[in-house]
């Protein structure tokens, strides 16, 4: 990876406009691009078929029992969804590589082709075609296959991504550093599902609030991960040429950005007045934590953020199981609690100079 890094900088550093026609005519050959599409092609697979034959049990969990009104839809809706899941996990990797060539523009492009198709054909399918759920299920498979062609499109022509024989890909240091990730992934996963769980046993009338709060405070929290993919695409170009005072320089100025920054039911209306200041208060914490994943994602630092990320999930979910019993209320404070604590063990392994960032106390 590291080699890779190395031929990767000065294609991606130069200012010259001659550099740049080649690197858009020469296709590179990079056995980590390769790796990351076949990996993220099993994963899909595996998680598409794990979703179609365990809806029943996954939707139960979720606290949609066997004689809820919601149980029928909700499995059309997840089993159709869940034949997007390769080319979601396929263009997020995609996605990937293109932030290591420091291109966000091709997957800005590309994600918003695949969501204005989302959204024409959302309203077609579920009220002209009278499909309800399913049809917007099948909206959002087809715009992510559509996504998730656009972007192998373009990249392939960059990169070779046919060539590489299997002991090319080196799968040990990709899956190592991918399982490490995923793992993070899937405690943070795991808090916020459990929240939805939480409040889905209180009722229809408090989930349908949780989740439009969910929805605000996750798209206003998302803002920041455009600072966080700057901030990794960056870093990870000046821990590969060795430049500590620009690595420094890239933390502090992402990190500086990142700190300023559905329903007529009135039950819901209610509820979800309780939650608003919550989603308001934790948005400069939120934008910290995402900052955070990004500046240490950069510096390669996996594995402390898998594991500090474990411990933080372990931290978040005692606190749900103790505070869901003061109901709505009580389920937002567990997860302000959860990005408080992301924040706090980004901003550790920095202001400590730990792990990659010893050099801070040289």
């Amino acid at each position: 990876m590291e080699m890779e890094m190395e031929e990767l900088v000065p294609l991606v550093g130069k200012s010259s406009s001659t550099e740049m026609v080649k690197l858009e005519c020469v296709r590179r050959h990079i056995p980590s691009a390769s790796s990351a599409l076949v990996v993220g092609s099993i994963l899909g697979f595996i998680q598409a078929v794990f979703l179609i034959f365990a809806a029943n049990p996954v939707l139960n969990y979720m606290g949609v029992d066997s004689n809820s009104p919601m149980l029928k839809p909700a499995r059309q809706y997840l089993t159709l969804r869940s034949l997007g899941a390769p080319a979601v996990l396929l263009s997020l990797a995609v996605q990937g590589v293109f932030r290591g060539f420091k291109d966000t523009k091709t997957p800005l492009y590309a994600t918003i082709v695949g969501d204005v198709a989302n959204i024409i054909l959302d309203p077609i399918l579920m009220f002209v075609f009278h499909m309800g759920v399913r049809g917007a299920a099948i909206a959002h498979v087809v715009s992510q296959y559509l996504i998730s062609l656009i972007l192998l499109w373009k990249l392939n022509k960059q990169v070779d991504l046919l060539t590489s024989g299997v002991k090319d890909l080196r799968f040990g240091q990709f899956l190592k550093n991918g399982f490490l990730l995923l793992v993070r992934v899937i405690a943070a996963t795991f808090c916020v599902t459990l929240a939805a769980a939480l409040a889905a046993r209180q009722g229809p009338t408090t989930m349908a609030a949780f989740q439009v709060c969910l929805q605000i405070w996750l798209a206003a929290s998302l803002l920041a991960d455009g600072l966080a993919v700057a901030g990794q695409a960056i870093l990870a170009s000046a821990f590969a040429r060795k430049d500590h005072s620009k690595a420094v320089a890239t933390a502090s100025r992402v990190l500086q950005f990142g700190s300023r920054i559905f329903t007529k039911d009135i039950n819901v209306l209610q509820l979800i007045s309780l939650g608003i200041p919550f989603v308001a208060v934790t948005q400069p914490i939120n934008a910290l934590a995402f900052v955070f994943d990004g500046v240490n994602y950069g510096a390669s630092d996996f594995a402390y953020s898998a594991y500090s990320m474990v411990l933080v999930a372990l931290v978040s979910i005692l606190c749900l199981f103790l505070l869901s019993s003061h109901g709505f209320v009580g389920i937002w404070v567990a997860l302000s609690v959860f990005m408080s604590l992301r924040a706090l063990v980004g901003f550790w392994r920095i202001g400590t100079g730990m792990g990659p960032w010893s050099f801070l106390r040289e």
